[in-house]
């Protein structure tokens, strides 16, 4: 499971730490042009390569069809639409979605703002969140989830292989603030599959598929269901 107390923090600081580079990269590499702004939105236009794509104060598009290396603002939302390609997709302050049969190599990582992948998704690495949901639909994850404050869903026929982590709150967060004391609730859909541990280090409601198949818990106990979804807290 990746360092989830390190991971956010480090984003930001390495995306404010590029705020003295060029607005945009005229060399063409092999993974198409890079393309950094401090002030901004950026959209990677359907069926175009690029490579690294990153701001501050800004959101970034990737259309229908696009490539790109690694996508990270700051301030901002990461929209992604279908069949798009990337490595790495990342935010402190904002939400990600992506689009229907998606590839993203690596992982998707976000502070404040929850995470979305929609049906045939296929990513690399884990996804994290701090204060922000997790949903997951038919998409194949090679890592795990980690949040400390969000709500998780793996959804129908979806595959998660790293485990499920909540973590516990502490001093070492600040200046990360959290709201409430509120339980995640994490859902288990139908016919999905959690490999590895599921570790919750705070209370949490665990709502588990009949049809699902989960490794070992720990800080939780499944509530079995077998409607198509889950029953309301």
């Amino acid at each position: 499971m990746p360092a989830t107390t390190r991971l956010p923090l480090a984003l930001a600081l390495s995306l404010l730490l590029a705020t003295g580079t060029a607005l945009a990269s005229g060399d063409a590499v092999a993974q198409g042009v890079d393309i950094d702004k401090v002030n901004g939105s950026i959209t990677a236009e359907s069926g175009q390569v690029y490579g690294d794509l990153e701001t501050v104060n800004g959101s970034i598009r990737l259309e229908d069809g696009s490539h790109a290396k690694d996508a990270q603002t700051v301030n901002g939302s990461v929209k992604a639409g279908d069949n798009i390609e990337a490595e790495d997709l990342g935010t402190v302050n904002g939400s990600i979605r992506v689009g229907k049969q998606a590839r993203i190599s690596g992982g998707i990582q976000t502070v404040n703002g929850g995470i979305f992948v929609d049906r045939g998704g296929n990513v690399g690495k884990g996804i994290e969140t701090v204060n922000g949901a997790i949903g997951i639909v038919a998409t194949e994850l090679g890592g795990g989830i980690a949040t400390v404050n969000g709500d998780v869903t793996v959804g129908i026929d979806s595959h998660v292989r790293g485990g499920i982590k909540v973590t516990k709150p502490t001093s070492n967060w600040m200046p990360i603030k959290f709201g409430g004391n509120r339980k995640p609730r994490i859902v288990i859909g139908p016919n999905a599959v959690v490999d590895g541990d599921l570790v919750f280090e705070r209370e949490v409601t665990l709502y588990v598929h009949a049809s699902a198949r989960i490794g070992k818990v720990t800080g939780a106990t499944p509530v079995a269901f077998d409607t198509p979804s889950a029953p309301r807290d």
